[in-house]
């Protein structure tokens, strides 16, 4: 295990990695999620093997930690992201990111170009105020007090399903609640703007029973390959696992 100082007081971001050599691979879990659960069997694969492979924790998150002081935005998100590879001596990551974490990982290679030479986003989220049954959406609905002290939390680790619940109940509430906030406010300029204006390889995966993906076509004209992927939903990587890794492997 690894870890790199994200804010003053010397809270830690943690991954676990694997060796290999090329650039590296960093894979990024969504809003809840930890990101060995749902990215190791993906890295694991054959076609994938023998690249350096970082499993980073989100603050707030799985093994990393989670300051009461932190504000835990997208931008925030990202800093810490960056740290990490700073100290582990990364540049020119492919970073594979889920859902709130491919909007962090589109923040970071905004702001760092350097730290990143392309993006496989598995259902991120481009848009500030998603609909109202985005889980993001739902856990903002409530105020941050009504969450962590309220009730709210437990009565959407009950809602949520057993999957998700595993590794929410991981995540701390307060970072819980304020990295949905964060989620559903969005950055200036949003994400979608951000990708469509990024000058490096870009991979878009949309689950087929999600629906279709709003402005696919504005997407695909700025250069971003957009796949949507059969007999799969919101978590492409546990339900169309041999799809989610070709387009990881095909990711250069």
């Amino acid at each position: 295990m690894r870890q790199a100082r994200f804010d003053s007081r010397g809270s830690v971001v943690r991954w676990t990695e694997s060796e290999g050599s090329g650039p590296a691979r960093v894979y990024v879990h969504g809003l809840g999620s930890a990101s060995t659960i749902y990215h190791a069997h993906i890295a694991s694969h054959p076609d994938l093997a023998g690249r350096r492979s970082l499993f980073v924790d989100l603050p707030g998150h799985g093994i990393s930690d989670r300051p009461a002081d932190f504000g835990y935005s997208l931008e925030d998100h990202a800093s810490a992201l960056g740290a990490a590879l700073d100290t582990a001596g990364v540049r020119g990551a492919v970073l594979v990111a889920h859902s709130m974490g491919g909007s962090v990982a589109v923040v970071l290679a905004h702001r760092r170009p350097e730290l990143v030479s392309g993006l496989v986003l598995t259902e991120a989220n481009l848009d500030p105020h998603p609909p109202r049954t985005a889980g993001s959406s739902g856990i903002a609905s409530y105020t941050e007090e009504e969450f962590v002290r309220g009730g709210a939390f437990a009565r959407v680790l009950a809602s949520v399903g057993p999957g998700w619940a595993a590794t929410m109940r991981l995540t701390d509430p307060l970072a819980l609640h304020r990295s949905a906030a964060g989620l559903v406010r969005g950055t200036t300029p949003t994400m979608r703007s951000m990708l469509m204006g990024l000058d490096i390889e870009r991979t878009y995966l949309q689950g087929a029973s999600s629906g279709e993906l709003e402005g696919r076509a504005e997407l695909m004209a700025s250069g971003v390959r957009v796949e949507t992927v059969s007999e799969a939903g919101h978590n492409v990587m546990f339900d169309n696992p041999a799809a989610f890794t070709r387009a990881v492997a095909g990711q250069a």
